[in-house]
């Protein structure tokens, strides 16, 4: 067929968009028309191959071929019969396939639709077409013909046919080969009945030995029975072909005298040695034609067979040497059918005998690879195996461990033949069989335990899927048509996709139990590791000797026993190992550092009855002798030492044996060498060893059988194996190693599964996500989705998050939903209701909904992460990115689009800005300013205008929607709620990543891009414009938090990073940003509070609300004090400390501007400041609660003042002004907070603390309150502070007088100060006079009532005469004021009070007055007299000389003055 090129085309590439695979994956398909000159007319060739495509699949899906209809296996084969385009060979291929279903049974008597498929027969038999090519091959087809006659006819099946039309009647020349299948199959099923330990005991007894005949290719005559195996081939009507066969068997022996029965195992070894010797490649007797005749029957005999053969040693000593030798000679054959044949040959062996043939399917893996693999580089990449060193040969070359160069003068150390990369047709017959041979379940089990974990075997599984994954890439270098190479990567696919399928399946238990008589699997995983490091120390040792050395014994490869001696550890490990270069390692042991090595080395040998030439043989081929003759005399000295130790006949001494290898190298080179004409002849060679045996000659027979074993057989160093002579010295060391790895370990076990996919899993997944985004078959498409679920199912199995991560992320680029950081300005999207839904058109649900290579993939990703959120790590970045995509373009789910607050409950998150963008700078001037105002629509704005939706971009939108209500997003969303810690830390690192990129980082960027003229103190910082993309982002990283507060203490400092990053330079961002920043710091902190490690974050985020600017305060005032609201109701104990409680009544003071928060505020702090069952007053917050108070009370006198600023006619009052009000009520809480002094006082807080703390402050702030504005907080303050002041509640310790005078230069004396000023008289003309009257008459009780009192032993003079300062200053203040009259009614008062208690005496004679009391007097008459002339005399009058009792003549004393006081 393969002659055929329009027939060359094994697949067919059909449209995804014209299969039924979108409407599986519940995605709606959009229609195209047709456009340009597109031809309808199928290509007829391609469908009819096409069928055979679809059972290939469908075949390999099946587990049992026969429980399939006939028709449907048949169907292809019957249409390329009736097809009149098909040429003789390829009808004679259908004819040929429909045979061979006849003899393996596929048409029985039990199939399926039997008649059906019979009829089907008769008529496409009947009707037999084919272009006529030449004369021979279009008699093959009928001859085909006949035989499929023959076979419906005498066959079982032959009762069941009914009339057929037969219009053959000839049977022609070449049905002999037909002939000989049957003969051989026939022969070979004997083996299934025949018993192994009889049928080679029986050819043991005859002389037979299998060991003894490899290379050989007789049997004893007296083997061979009665019935002589030329029969099978005496009807070739090849001549040529027929000669041969009777020229390899000789002169036909009589039959033997003992009878049998029946023919047994020894006529099959004939037959098959027969066979095998004609596929010698290098034998001219033979042709092609001969070879594939002996192909197809060796074929048939594996066939037959099947892996019975394997209990035969004798005929697998045939296979494994000889036959698989000119097997793999002949995959290189440039006939394209040999090839084709021995490539399916060789795959039947395989499937057969593969745990015979360990290390021969090791070669033919590495010589297909090579074949198959690209041209290497000049240069090979650091790290791995340099692939020309390995072709076609058993041995692996040394891989380059990363750092290290390989030389490229050193010729690589195992000999190979040097094969073309195969290209075309060739390269296409290779794949196949390659993906044939790795279909078995257990192939990459295999390969991975056999050669993987084998110290001296390439890593074939790493090596295999390497080249399969490249193979999925187009490549330049293997040129060839862009069928092939798409089929080419078809097949690699289809290798990758296996390998997971198989290891996915028994991932889920359909695995087998690992044998128990079978090396352990910890001996085998410790070997793999070990491996590594003796790859790497070799590696090492092949660059530097010493360097590697010190690698090995550093990693305990090396000098393992302490007894045995450290040479012959060393050169056990040499000696023993396939990876050292021989070349260096002669130089290596014939240094004079190493002679102890060399002789260790020299003993690990076993010349025991070998001659000399034949040890020196053996000896050569491990190294390579050195070109120094120093070197090469110690290695001569050494062999002779070990030699001499043997006690080998005729020779008598060491030097002798030192002579004779010295003149066997020499004799070697002599006879070998090029450059040398004149040969040394045996005489000459006698002559030359004349004496050297101890003085005496050797015999010439011992000569002469020296001189001969050089002369037939050169000694080939290892390195200069090249050519035919290379291929048979590398398969001479692989039999050689094949004798002691024994048979291959054949297991389906899972217990390697997590190593494999560990070491190959990036480069597997890289490919599927390659083939899945570029292929556009709809069966491989489909694979390539369940090789991705299949990988994420095991990478959850097996635990590993990158290996989820990087599925995920492949699938996401294959999406398109991931693009470059958009714009924070989202267009104007045509919004359409469908059927009562509203339906945004935007530019990328147009575009995904034409991608339904896209949309398959996100159907795909998101079922894979639906329900396996555990397993992802990084892959949450692309998840959370394609959220945000989505969301941009109105394309979530309303439930992923909510915000929650603490005002207006849950909103949607706005895609656009509510307020205008700050203008840009311009610097263009008036003209550019005037074009764009010309350029611009009258009425209309590129903000406003919306563009329309055709029915075409309306169907695309619905198709968008369909597949992301596939995609299950909401689903996926509760599901974050459900994750474990470390995925969930993981996924909101990824939302704070992105947050960060479209804020901070972002504002950075674009802040150092903006003019420097532009950052003025009049326009402000730069700012970002609104981006809803970020509000999303943080709405959706604290509604995870909020909703996973079992986890807040990992999720915490991710979130308050990104928080604080954006409270800390507010307005640089949109407000409505930092809005939603400040509640979800709150929503938050709700959280924490019930975290004792995050108590004290909880202020932290205080102090950073607190900080905020006043504009963004003023802002989010509301939102604030919601949350400290909530905050306040669920926890009881908010605060502890005096710190922490200053912290919230900072907070509490930053709302109080505004005026709807303010009301809140106030709310809280009354119930704060109340006196329930669950009253909070406490030490700790009692100087906070009168801040608070004091700023209401405040606001209440700015809010007058502003509206007195703005000459409104109407008083702001209580009942007119809602913050009037408040500061009203501020004034009675403040006063009430009188009552905690007692209860503090009873808890054992110290006075002077309670003084200093709790009552001074309460009476400052009422004190400062008496001149505000309001008329109404003032007045109440006032009538506050008197009645504290004059009232028992006042904690004032009288022995200690300092308090008192705080009290009077702290509060009274201020606040009479402030009065004075003229500025504060102008706030409030009218009523401030009548405070100053109440503040005078005040000052002057409080002086009586806490100075003026009995007992009083201080000395008041300093502070009576303030208070005489203050009311002369206000007796003067205004003439017109009644402060005039009212002055010294109430001075009088104190006057007597003071005369009373005996502190104000007036001058006697006798002058009786204590010192203090003279003082006092003296001051105050001076005093007073400077405003009142003549009053002191007027109160107190100088006393008659006949004493009078002071308590008669004064009135008791007073607590209000006798002059009444308007309240």
């Amino acid at each position: 067929m393969r002659k055929n090129s329009r027939w060359a085309l094994p697949t067919h590439s059909f449209s995804t968009r014209q299969s039924a695979l979108a409407s599986s994956m519940g995605l709606r398909r959009v229609q195209y028309s047709s456009e340009g000159n597109t031809s309808h007319r199928g290509n007829t060739e391609q469908d009819l191959m096409s069928g055979f495509q679809d059972l290939k699949r469908l075949v390999k899906d099946t587990e049992d071929v026969q429980s399939l209809p006939l028709p449907t296996i048949l169907g292809p084969f019957f249409a390329i019969i009736r097809s009149p385009l098909s040429t003789g060979p390829i009808t004679s291929a259908a004819l040929t396939a429909l045979h061979s279903f006849f003899v393996c049974s596929l048409i029985s008597s039990s199939s399926i639709a039997l008649r059906n498929t019979l009829a089907e027969l008769s008529s496409a038999i009947s009707r037999c077409k084919f272009e006529t090519s030449d004369s021979s091959g279009d008699e093959v087809v009928l001859l085909k013909i006949m035989a499929v006659i023959q076979d419906a006819i005498c066959g079982p099946v032959g009762p069941t046919l009914g009339d057929i039309e037969a219009r053959l009647s000839e049977i022609l020349r070449r049905s002999a080969e037909a002939t000989m299948h049957s003969l051989v199959w026939t022969v070979c099923s004997r083996l299934h009945v025949l018993d192994p330990a009889t049928e080679e005991g029986q050819l043991s007894d005859n002389g037979y030995d299998a060991d003894e005949q490899e290379g050989r290719m007789s049997l004893p005559t007296t083997m061979l029975p009665t019935e002589s195996v030329s029969s099978s081939v005496e009807h070739d009507s090849d001549t040529k072909s027929e000669q041969a066969v009777e020229d390899q068997q000789g002169p036909v022996t009589p039959p033997s005298r003992q009878i049998r029965h029946q023919y047994g195992l020894a006529s099959i070894i004939e037959l098959l040695r027969v066979i095998i010797h004609v596929l010698d490649p290098n034998d001219q007797l033979h042709t092609d034609s001969i070879r594939l005749t002996a192909l197809r029957i060796l074929n048939v005999i594996f066939e037959a067979s099947g892996s019975r053969i394997c209990e035969f040693p004798s005929l697998c000593a045939l296979v494994v040497d000889q036959g698989c030798k000119f097997l793999f000679q002949l995959a290189r054959s440039d006939n394209s059918a040999v090839l084709q044949t021995t490539l399916r040959t060789t795959s039947t062996m395989f499937e057969t005998m593969r745990r015979k043939l360990k290390l021969q399917q090791e070669l033919f893996l590495a010589f297909t690879i090579d074949r198959l693999a690209p041209p290497p580089s000049a240069k090979s990449h650091a790290g791995l195996p340099n692939n020309k060193s390995s072709s076609a040969s058993p041995r692996p070359a040394t891989p380059i461990p990363p750092g290290l160069d390989g030389d490229s003068d050193k010729a690589p150390p195992t000999p190979r033949i040097l094969v073309a990369p195969a290209r075309g047709d060739t390269r296409e017959l290779i794949l196949e069989t390659l993906s044939q041979i790795s279909r078995h379940p257990s192939f990459m089990v295999d390969l991975f335990v056999n050669y993987d974990c084998d110290m001296n075997c390439e890593n074939m599984f790493e090596r295999l899927i390497e080249f399969a994954t490249k193979g999925i890439y187009p490549s330049q270098a293997i040129g060839g048509q862009q069928v092939q190479q798409q089929n080419a990567q078809d097949l690699c696919l289809d290798i990758i996709l296996s390998f997971v399928n198989h290891m996915a399946s028994r991932a889920e238990g359909h695995s087998d139990q690992w044998p128990a008589d079978l090396i352990s699997i910890d001996d085998l995983q410790l070997t793999k590791s070990r491996k590594k490091l003796v790859l790497t120390g070799m590696a090492r040792f092949n660059t530097k000797p010493k360097t590697g050395l010190s690698f090995l014994e550093e990693n305990r490869l090396i000098y393992l026993d302490p007894n045995e001696p450290r040479p012959l550890s060393l050169a056990k490990f040499l000696k023993n190992s396939a990876r050292v270069d021989k070349r260096l390692l002669g130089d290596f042991l014939s240094k004079p550092d190493n002679i102890d090595v060399l002789k260790a080395f020299m003993g690990l040998f076993d010349f025991k009855d070998k001659s000399v030439a034949d040890a020196m043989r053996e000896l050569l081929e491990t190294f390579r002798l050195p070109g120094e003759s120093q070197q090469i005399n110690r290695i001569t000295e050494t062999f002779a030492e070990v030699y001499i130790s043997t006690q080998p006949a005729e020779v008598k001494s060491q030097d002798a044996v030192y002579v004779l290898a010295y003149s066997i190298i020499m004799l070697n080179t002599d006879l070998h060498s090029p450059q040398i004409r004149k040969r040394m002849s045996i005489d000459d060679y006698k002559r030359n060893l004349k004496g050297v045996n101890d003085g005496t000659d050797f015999s010439p027979e011992y000569l002469q059988a020296i001189y001969d074993s050089i002369r037939k057989r050169e000694i080939i160093m290892p390195e200069e194996h090249t050519g035919q002579a290379g291929f048979e010295y590398a398969w001479k060391e692989l039999l050689t190693r094949a004798r002691q790895t024994g048979d291959l370990i054949m297991c389906n076990s899972s217990q390697f599964d997590i190593d494999m996919f560990k070491t190959v899993w990036k480069p597997v997944v890289s490919a599927i996500a390659y083939a899945f985004i570029t292929f556009e078959d709809d069966y491989i498409i489909e694979r390539a989705i369940t090789g991705f679920r299949q990988c994420a199912t095991l990478a959850r199995h097996f635990d590993l998050p990158d290996v989820f991560d990087y599925v995920v992320v492949q699938l996401s680029q294959a999406t398109g939903l991931i693009s470059e950081m958009s714009t924070s300005q989202i267009p104007n999207y045509p919004v359409l209701d469908i059927d009562g839904q509203s339906v945004t058109v935007s530019s990328l649900s147009v575009k995904f909904g034409t991608n339904l290579k896209g949309q398959l993939a996100a159907v795909v990703l998101f079922n894979i992460v639906n329900g396996n959120g555990n397993a992802l790590r990084e892959g949450w970045t692309q998840i959370f990115e394609m959220f945000q995509t989505l969301f941009v373009h109105s394309l979530l789910p309303t439930r992923m689009l909510q915000m929650e607050d603490f005002l207006g409950g849950v909103s949607i998150i706005p895609l656009r800005r509510s307020q205008p963008a700050r203008p840009a700078p311009r610097s263009d001037g008036l003209l550019s300013a005037l074009s764009s105002y010309l350029m611009t629509p009258y009425g209309s704005s590129t903000e406003t205008l919306v563009p329309e939706a055709t029915d075409a971009d309306m169907e695309k939108t619905l198709s968008t929607i369909d597949c992301i209500t596939s995609c299950r997003l909401d689903e996926l969303y509760s599901q974050i709620m459900q994750l474990d810690l470390n995925a969930l830390v993981a996924a909101v690192r990824a939302l704070e990543a992105l947050a960060h990129e479209r804020t901070v980082a972002r504002l950075k960027q674009e802040s150092d891009d903006v003019p420097s003229g532009y950052n003025t103190p009049q326009e402000g910082p730069y700012a970002l414009p609104y981006d809803p993309a970020s509000v999303f982002l943080l709405e959706t990283m604290v509604s995870i938090a909020c909703q996973t507060p079992q986890y807040i203490e990992d999720l915490w400092p991710i979130i308050f990073e990104h928080l604080s990053a954006l409270l800390s330079t507010p307005v640089q961002y949109s407000i409505l940003l930092i809005e939603r920043a400040v509640v979800g710091l709150l929503r938050v902190c709700n959280i924490i509070t019930s975290i004792p490690s995050l108590r004290d974050q909880l202020f932290v985020s205080f102090d950073l609300l607190a900080g905020l600017p006043v504009p963004v305060s003023s802002a989010v005032a509301e939102q604030v004090v919601g949350g400290l609201s909530m905050l306040a109701r669920n926890c009881k104990d908010l605060a502890n400390s005096p710190t922490e409680w200053n912290l919230v009544f900072a907070l509490i003071r930053s709302t109080i501007p505004h005026p709807e928060a303010s009301r809140q505020s106030f709310e809280l702090v009354a119930a704060l400041a109340g006196d329930g069952p669950e009253q909070r007053v406490s030490p700790d917050n009692f100087p906070g609660l009168i801040a608070a108070l004091d700023e209401f009370a405040t606001a209440a006198g700015v809010a007058v003042e502003s509206q007195q600023q703005g000459r409104r006619n109407q008083t702001l009052n209580a009942s007119n002004s809602p913050v009037v009000d408040r500061g009203r009520k501020a004034i009675d809480m403040l006063a009430d907070l009188k009552k905690f002094w007692a209860r503090f006082a009873d808890a054992s807080v110290p006075a002077d603390q309670t003084w200093q703390q709790f009552c001074l402050p309460l009476v400052l702030c009422l004190g400062r309150q008496c001149i505000n504005v309001s008329r109404e907080v003032r007045h109440a303050a006032l009538v506050h502070l008197q009645r504290i002041l004059l009232g028992p509640h006042l904690p004032l310790d009288i022995q200690d007088h300092a308090q008192t005078e705080e009290l009077f230069s702290r509060v009274l004396f201020p606040l009479v100060d402030d009065l004075l000023k003229p500025h504060v008289l102008m706030r409030d003309p009218m009523s401030l006079p009548e405070t100053r009257l109440r503040v005078s008459a005040l000052l002057c009780k409080t002086f009586m009532h806490l100075e003026a009192r009995e007992g009083q032993s201080t000395d008041i003079r300093d502070l009576w005469i303030q208070v005489l300062d203050l009311l002369d200053r206000l007796m003067h203040v205004d003439r017109r004021d009644p402060l005039r009259e009212a002055i010294p009614e109430s001075l009088k008062n104190v006057v007597l009070v003071m005369s009373a208690t005996g502190l104000l005496v007036p001058p006697s004679q006798p002058d009786k007055r204590e010192d203090r009391q003279k003082q006092l007097w003296t001051a105050t008459e001076e005093r007073i007299g400077k405003f009142l002339p003549g009053f002191l005399a007027e109160v107190l009058p100088s006393p008659a000389p006949s004493p009078v009792r002071a308590s008669k003549e004064l009135p008791p004393p007073l607590s209000v003055p006798s002059t009444p006081i308007p309240s």
